[in-house]
């Protein structure tokens, strides 16, 4: 797999909630050859600090060699990206990693917890250029309205049914997002998507063994690298014979090769 690296231009910056960002960078190389679920590693400054590039899913790419990444601010690197002007030039690394696999003649449901939500924008692309749009159910989960409403109403706009759940119940149910899957329907083979924390996933993992249905996971791990050589994003096997790597091997995973722990 060929990883490019290329200095993409700023295009458009948006602050999608309080510290949610959303930035759309020109990197045609990285568009053109980006699947969903794969993730890209962007240096946040110039110098020594922060020294370490960050990884961000690929939210969505567009006409033009657009890519997008959707962020939120947690320490010095992602406050960084979150202040940068429109027309700054950001050295990114990319695509990296495996992606989703879209499941043939399945219902697909799509699963993302907080800031988890960012890949499966561009799934969903993706599988309605295969699929019809009643074929595809959004279910999206976060601890308040804030942090997800304005991307449920893209997807939305995508004209597909969302689903939301709230820890506090300002948006849709009250609840976690695992919730909203003991209504969902089986009139197909059934392909669970899901992306977010790490415990999150496991109770999606749980579920879909539980009722026989195929499971992809988009882990969220520590990456100081990107190619497997830091071993900070080491996976367990489910068969406890070794590690993976989320970087290298993933970041994606069928559900039954994680030991969920």
């Amino acid at each position: 797999m060929q990883v490019y690296k290329e200095l993409a231009e700023i295009i458009r910056r948006e602050q999608v909630a309080e510290d949610i960002y959303r930035l759309t960078v020109k990197a045609p190389d990285i568009a053109a050859a980006s699947k969903p679920g794969q993730f890209v590693m962007v240096r946040t400054g110039e110098g020594l600090d922060p020294l370490l590039r960050r990884p961000f899913s690929v939210h969505q790419v567009a006409e033009g060699g657009m890519v997008q990444i959707l962020f939120k601010v947690i320490g010095k690197g992602t406050q960084a990206l979150a202040n940068m002007e429109v027309g700054r030039k950001l050295d990114v690394l990319g695509p990296i990693g495996r992606g989703f696999t879209i499941a043939d003649d399945s219902q697909h449901f799509l699963v993302g917890g907080g800031i988890g939500i960012a890949p499966l924008f561009f799934l969903a692309r993706r599988i309605l250029k295969k699929s019809e749009a009643f074929s595809i159910r959004v279910l999206l989960g976060a601890r308040t309205k804030d942090e997800i409403a304005a991307l449920a109403d893209d997807f939305k706009g995508m004209g597909l049914v969302v689903d939301t759940i709230t820890e506090d119940g300002s948006l849709g149910k009250q609840g976690l997002v695992t919730d909203l899957m003991a209504d969902l329907q089986q009139e197909k083979p059934v392909m669970i998507y899901g992306c977010g924390p790490y415990p999150m996933l496991r109770a999606v993992a749980k579920t879909c063994r539980e009722n026989s249905w195929g499971c992809q996971v988009s882990l969220e791990t520590m990456m100081a690298c990107g190619l497997a050589a830091c071993l900070g994003c080491a996976v367990l096997r489910a068969d406890m014979k070794g590690y993976v790597h989320a970087c290298k091997d993933g970041p994606v995973f069928d559900a039954d090769d994680v030991a969920w722990l």
